[in-house]
């Protein structure tokens, strides 16, 4: 269709289709009427909305944007700017989806992608099929990061890549693609997905990112982020790789996880395993041995609710108590039920609650003389846990460390165990003595500790004890 108000370049186009019966509906939820063109003023340019069909069998919806390429000549901005003498005079900016297309999504279809449809409520909860074409869409990581990023959501793909230039083959292909995504979905998710992951594809933005962006993904990642495989990929992409930013970022929606689950998570382990007192056995087990070491200054990671931290400080050996956790929720808990407030001065001075990530290198961690990790390593994905093991045994590298973790051996005695025979649905895995053992052999060889092992709880001669513990031991240096 022919119009005097698009400009006679190229544009980046965004199409949605569905067959819901009837399809058009898709008018209702994007609240904008099949039979009218709509154009939107941007900052950058302009967005306009039409529908190239719309039938009761089918109807789809067309976003087409058009970026004003001078505007981009005098603004230049962004990673094509510093790394690109000529990127003023040469930008596939006006032709691809990006950045601009993700804030033309939530200008245009803002009712849309919060969920909100006036005069149809119960459609915007309902899920229907959906099919969304991006016609040109850069991916920095190829299709293999495109199926990594959509296919975890449900989505079946279709990508066609494209040849730098039809005329000189031997140039190669670009990171181009013509996509299209099909789901059965609420309309809102699928805008949700498009307006984070547009950009992460491009791993560029067109405007400065700071705090705001954090909230941005967590308001629009929030239910779909937290369990996401490539999560820190995106999150590390969305902010343009700033560590500060994407530390926090992390940390919040990791956050938000664990404020859904720790207190049922606790609730829930405690109940299986209260009926042979399981968890006081390990914490008097776990602060015995702590008292053993000499210890003197103590690190609880993944301190939770504050259950090892209250007897650690009714043991006057301890002079200093930390207690870490990625949670503020579950750290305001501790605090309560510590009776922070009410407690001695000098009781005060020995314990300390610090919001903290045991994915990443903090510096807060290091100088102390032990550390526990209660139950804490099943809940980190596998992905994840070699991280967790630098960080411990490397960066912090205290001199003793006592953790725990289930024997899932055990879990054969329990009577409701979850999916997959772990203990609790949180749990990301747990081992067998033989794997908790192998592991901990390979901790001792690459980062200079020895190790002992103690069962924890009523030991079962076929399948051991319900909870096993490592106490590592730092080498001395001879």
């Amino acid at each position: 269709m022919a119009d005097s108000r698009f400009s006679s370049h190229i544009a980046m186009l965004l199409t949605i289709s569905t067959t819901y019966s009837p399809a058009t509906d898709l008018g209702y939820l994007l609240h904008k009427h099949p039979a009218r063109m709509q154009s939107f003023g941007l900052a950058f340019g302009q967005a306009h909305v039409f529908y190239p069909e719309a039938r009761t069998e089918k109807c789809t919806a067309a976003l087409l944007l058009d970026v004003d390429s001078v505007g981009l000549v005098r603004r230049p901005q962004g990673q094509f700017a510093e790394n690109f003498a000529l990127a003023q005079y040469v930008s596939d900016r006006p032709y691809v989806a990006s950045s601009f297309l993700s804030v033309a999504i939530a200008r245009v279809f803002s009712s849309a992608l919060s969920g909100k449809c006036k005069d149809r409520p119960q459609l915007a909860e309902t899920e229907i099929p959906l099919s969304a074409r991006l016609s040109i869409l850069p991916c920095r990581g190829g299709e293999k990061l495109l199926r990594r990023l959509f296919e975890p959501l449900g989505y079946t793909i279709t990508a066609e890549r494209h040849t730098l230039d039809a005329q000189f083959p031997e140039w190669g292909e670009s990171r181009y693609f013509t996509v299209t995504l099909e789901n059965t979905c609420r309309l809102s998710e699928l805008l949700t997905h498009l307006y984070i992951l547009i950009p992460v594809l491009d791993d560029e933005k067109h405007y400065w990112v700071g705090e705001a962006e954090i909230e941005k993904l967590s308001k629009h990642g929030k239910d779909w982020l937290t369990a996401h495989p490539e999560q820190e990929s995106i999150v590390r992409r969305y902010l343009k790789h700033q560590r500060s930013l994407t530390r926090e970022a992390l940390a919040q929606l990791r956050e938000e996880d664990v404020q859904e689950t720790a207190e049922t998570v606790q609730a829930q382990e405690e109940q299986l395993e209260e009926r042979i007192g399981l968890n006081e056995i390990r914490l008097a087990t776990g602060t015995e041995i702590l008292k053993k070491s000499g210890a003197k200054r103590v690190l609880d990671l993944g301190c939770g609710e504050g259950k090892l931290l209250r007897k650690l400080l009714a043991e006057k050996q301890f002079e200093e108590i930390v207690g870490m956790d990625v949670s503020h929720h579950v750290l305001k808990i501790a605090q309560q039920r510590l009776h922070y407030d009410q407690l001695p001065e000098q009781q005060k001075k020995r314990l300390h609650l610090f919001q903290g990530s045991l994915g990443y290198r903090d510096k807060r961690l290091t100088g102390y003389d032990a550390a526990a990790v209660v139950e804490v390593i099943e809940h980190l994905d596998m992905s994840r846990l070699s991280a967790f093991e630098r960080i411990l045994f490397e960066f912090t590298c205290p001199q003793t460390v006592v953790l725990t973790t289930p024997n899932i051996e055990y879990n054969v005695k329990f009577e409701n165990p979850h999916a997959g025979n772990f203990r609790h649905k949180d749990h990301r895995f747990e081992w067998t003595r033989d794997e908790f053992q192998s592991w901990a052999a390979s901790i001792t060889k690459r980062f200079g500790y020895t190790v002992t092992f103690h069962p924890i709880g009523p030991e079962d001669e076929n399948v051991g004890p319900p909870t096993q513990m490592a106490v590592f031991t730092r080498k001395i240096d001879e």
